[in-house]
């Protein structure tokens, strides 16, 4: 135990852990106010450091340093020039990928083995947009007879707000900014006040990378002031946000104001389905996996699981020795599944959904919180059995480590139910009737259905939800064609077409 303790220690203290400040023009620099909040860590509940809080006056210098940027520098820059740029952001972070996973342990409670793994698919997502920009990133070409020839092009959009989550922060923000910055925008990133060491650090990488001034900017702040200035100022083309579905609402109202593009991905309630014909063992390790690991603060988490009455009681009895077997403990260490929740507020809010499960008539079902752990954030993970698609805690995203266990007994009642929610994010299916995972997969109201798999990700592919889950996707080249850059069609004449001769004298 002696050495365990010393390993974490030492994991601890190889990153040292400064006051932030914003990125704007190239420089870190202090708030216009001056005023610093608090980020608190979710393992103690004591202060980390300060962090500079961002209003709109520095959202007004940031967009301005990034216009001038895009217009003067980075627009104009011949791809393969950018694209160096672009491969040496990746290169860094890979030199950098160990002190970005500590910190993001450390900023958020993530268990350090995920944060690792989560961390070294950042470089990835910048190599696979310079590849898919470089490649991809062209238009069509149509001759009209022996009269035109039409083609388009696509041109990056300009200043792009980009609006990040906390519960993957390093991962999510470099699958916008990557895109973002490969099409030729300029970005201002707006990242969640709960996560702001790893926002940070991509600062300090893209500083490293040498990218030139205003192309990259942060501004740490709050929702309700740096993130609605963002929103709100005209020089900002688009805003990509991924969060909650209520401050989503607020974004997509607000951006209308200036006719902004806008990209959401929103909550989710993700139903996971399994039938009696599948393979209990992996759908199993499947349904765990996908509630559980990111301490369940994951949109797609499988947080309604709907079992076949044939198979539900072997089932259940499974899910409780896992659930009392996952090992709670520090994020240092290697060993620990499942670590705090973010912060005391979003801890709260997950109790207070298991005391409303209880009385809605659920059998709760809870692992066993170490006792040195309990000056922290952690919920142990729960099961909510006996539960109904009805119930407020079956409707509502908890977005925590809670699994809510539903009955079935048709293919038919089980469609229904799964869709009979107001989120659409993602869904999973779990049968070895192949005819029926795809009748069923492609009957679920979601954006992203998988088969007989766990959530697991495809940079070629869209990812996004429908209903109350998102508009838009991004990923692959839904993202550089459909989202970051703008269509521009030309069209040539290479003959004498007709043109009407309105007010020449016969």
């Amino acid at each position: 135990m002696v050495n365990k303790v010393s390993e974490k220690s030492n994991v601890r203290a190889n990153v040292k852990v400064e006051d932030v400040k914003l990125y704007i023009n190239g420089e870190f620099v202090q708030s216009e106010s001056r005023t610093t909040f608090a980020n608190m860590s979710p393992f103690t509940n004591e202060q980390i450091n300060n962090i500079a809080e961002g209003r709109e006056e520095d959202i007004n210098k940031a967009v301005k340093a990034a216009n001038n940027a895009f217009k003067n520098t980075w627009s104009t820059m011949k791809i393969s020039e950018r694209m160096k740029y672009i491969n040496r952001i990746a290169d860094v972070i890979d030199e950098e990928v160990e002190e970005i996973a500590i910190l993001e342990a450390i900023d958020t409670g993530l268990p350090i083995s995920q944060t690792r793994k989560m961390v070294s698919r950042a470089a990835t997502n910048f190599r696979f947009y310079a590849k898919m920009v470089e490649s991809k990133l062209h238009g069509e070409a149509y001759q009209v007879d022996d009269e035109f020839i039409n083609y388009t092009i696509y041109k990056p959009l300009g200043v792009v707000g980009l609006i990040t989550p906390w519960n993957a922060p390093f991962m999510l923000e470099t699958w916008k900014v990557a895109p973002a910055l490969a099409t030729g925008n300029t970005v201002v990133l707006k990242p969640a006040e709960l996560s702001p060491l790893t926002a940070n650090k991509l600062a300090e990488v893209i500083h490293k990378a040498g990218l030139p001034k205003g192309v990259f900017n942060i501004v740490h702040g709050f929702g309700e002031t740096a993130g609605a200035s963002l929103v709100a100022h005209p020089d900002v083309e688009a805003i990509s946000f991924t969060g909650e579905t209520t401050t989503g609402s607020i974004i997509i109202k607000n951006a209308a104001d200036t006719l902004k593009k806008t990209s959401m991905e929103l909550g989710g309630k993700s139903p996971l389905i399994v039938f009696d014909d599948a393979d209990l063992d992996r759908a199993l390790d499947a349904a765990v996996w996908g509630i559980f690991s990111f301490n369940g603060e994951r949109c797609t988490a499988n947080s309604r699981v709907f079992l076949h009455k044939n198979i539900k009681h072997q089932f259940v009895e499974a899910l409780k020795e896992r659930v009392s077997n996952i090992k709670i403990g520090d994020p240092m260490d290697p060993s620990t599944q499942l670590g705090p929740l973010i912060e005391k507020g979003h801890y709260n809010k997950v109790k207070e959904y298991i005391e409303i499960a209880k009385q809605e008539g659920c059998e709760v079902i809870q692992g066993v919180i170490p006792e040195e752990f309990k000056a922290g954030n952690y919920v142990p993970p729960t099961l909510l059995l006996k539960a109904t698609n009805d119930m407020k805690v079956c409707q509502e995203e908890i977005f925590g480590p809670v699994m809510a266990v539903i009955e079935f007994e048709t293919e038919e009642e089980v469609v229904a139910a799964a869709n009979d929610v107001k989120y659409g994010l993602a869904g999973y299916v779990w049968t070895n009737d192949i005819k029926r995972g795809h009748r069923v997969a492609q009957a679920v109201e979601a954006g992203m259905l998988w088969i007989n798999s766990q959530n697991t990700r495809d940079l070629r592919i869209p990812f996004g939800g429908t209903k109350a889950s998102g508009i838009g996707r991004e990923g692959g080249h839904y993202a550089i064609f459909e989202f970051y850059t703008e269509p521009k069609v030309i069209h040539v004449a290479i003959g004498d077409h007709h043109i009407p001769q309105f007010g020449k004298k016969k």
